[in-house]
């Protein structure tokens, strides 16, 4: 019991529990505590555009044939678009079934549009594919890094990686430099990561006490079918992937236990991007693919957030008594599939990539996003959570398919055993408090 409550993991759990405590008992207290969780997804935050980009360079120079590099990229393009365009065609049937929407009978002129003004301003940033290529060229190399654009920060350190790789010897200098200088950001995130149950204590007790824990029942039906969907897509989906790769999912999970709890309590995913991809590379996956391949996914490989577009555009049909024909549905499937990949980096990201799928669909009345505005928090659990995990057996996988991971120390982590050869490096890399899960 004391090593739990030592744990991060522990830790974490004590706090989401304390959160939703003080959010029922005073709610006016919990609404004031959202700067506790944003203050944590901001210390994380700041380090992660030169993070990303010191993985992404220290990979493609390790990698050491640019070939091997674009092989691996390759590959995980074509695995996200597969595996997404089967999580957009979950939340289509799940609608189309299960029906949430129907029977609330809403007159789309009576809702009251002013609330979505934030969000339709950001509208044109992911709407049109030629829009969204643009986007991923930044300014100025310096813009990227201020701006915290990871799919412009990927792209600048893939070419900046590139041209170290062909410099050779003469490059090696630049390379070691940038390895120590990642190597130092990982121990700043270590002491970030002590701050996560404070993160997440605020952040539940905003939402707690802002909404209440009845704030559900009207949008109820909805939520919970997202949330049934994501749950679904994980363990049945991605649980027969992982068998196929020859792992656990279940394993993978329980190794994976303390970033999935921080990223609940948060809903962010990019709160625990930098110990995901040393975990990942603790369980024998090289750190050039997990440098590749977890930044890549973070834009092109948002499984939940996926469901939760096609879910979400035909609720809202429903709701409104729109009919959709067989042809609206594949057009809806056939826009998502463009406009889920610019969803990261935009301001209200959900709400956004959403309305600009509405956009494109003319029949569906763009106002109806106002139906979703109020839950959209409960949902972004689910939607961080299942993007989350989608990454990481999208790594584990390509990992796999280009022999690019050890079995045997990827079996011992995820049964809890010593890790062999890779023990001490394990020990020297975790993070300040955290057990190395390899030495279990």
């Amino acid at each position: 019991m004391l090593r739990f409550f030592r744990s991060l993991f522990g830790q974490v759990v004590i706090a989401l529990v304390l959160g939703i405590v003080v959010g029922i008992l005073w709610p006016g207290f919990a609404s004031q505590l959202k700067p506790l969780g944003d203050a944590f997804i901001k210390l994380i935050k700041m380090v992660i555009a030169p993070l990303v980009f010191g993985v992404v360079v220290h990979g493609v120079v390790g990698a050491g044939d640019l070939k091997k590099v674009g092989r691996v990229g390759v590959k995980a393009i074509v695995y996200f678009e597969v595996v997404t365009t089967i999580a957009l065609c979950l939340g289509l049937l799940m609608a189309h079934f299960f029906q949430p929407g129907v029977g609330m009978n809403i007159d789309p002129k009576t809702l009251d549009g002013s609330a979505l003004a934030n969000y339709t301003d950001h509208v044109r940033e992911v709407t049109g594919g030629v829009d969204f290529l643009l986007r991923v060229i930044p300014t100025t190399v310096t813009d990227a890094f201020a701006k915290g654009d990871i799919l412009q920060v990927l792209l600048i350190a893939i070419l900046f990686g590139a041209g170290l790789s062909l410099l050779g010897e003469r490059g090696r200098p630049v390379a070691d430099f940038i390895h120590i200088a990642t190597d130092v950001l990982f121990k700043i995130i270590g002491f970030i990561v002590r701050l996560a149950p404070l993160g997440v204590f605020g952040a539940i007790a905003f939402t707690v006490g802002k909404y209440g824990v009845g704030s559900l029942q009207q949008l109820g039906y909805l939520v919970l079918l997202f949330y049934v969907s994501v749950i679904f897509f994980v363990l049945v989906v991605l649980g027969i992937i992982m068998r196929m790769a020859g792992f656990s999912l279940i394993k993978f999970l329980i190794y994976l236990r303390e970033e999935l709890t921080i990223v609940l309590g948060t809903a962010s995913s990019d709160s625990v991007l930098p110990q995901i991809m040393r975990k990942l590379e603790r369980m024998g996956i090289k750190d050039s693919t997990v440098g590749l391949v977890i930044p890549t996914g973070y834009s092109f490989n948002l499984d939940a957030f996926s469901i939760y577009l096609t879910l979400a555009a035909v609720f809202i049909a429903q709701a409104t008594n729109t009919p959709l024909s067989e042809t609206d549905l594949l057009v809806v499937l056939g826009v998502a599939l463009l406009t889920s990949k610019g969803a990261h980096g935009v301001p209200g990201s959900a709400i956004v990539v959403l309305a600009a799928t509405l956009s494109a669909l003319p029949v569906i009345p763009v106002i109806g996003l106002v139906l979703v505005l109020s839950v959209d928090w409960f949902m972004g659990m689910a939607r961080a959570l299942g993007n989350l995990i989608g990454n990481c057996v999208a790594t584990v996988v390509i990992a796999v398919w280009e022999g690019d991971i050890d079995r045997a120390q990827a079996n011992r982590v995820l049964n809890g055993e010593r890790a062999g050869p890779y023990e001490k490096t394990a020990q020297e890399t975790a993070l300040p408090g955290e057990e190395a899960s390899s030495s279990r």
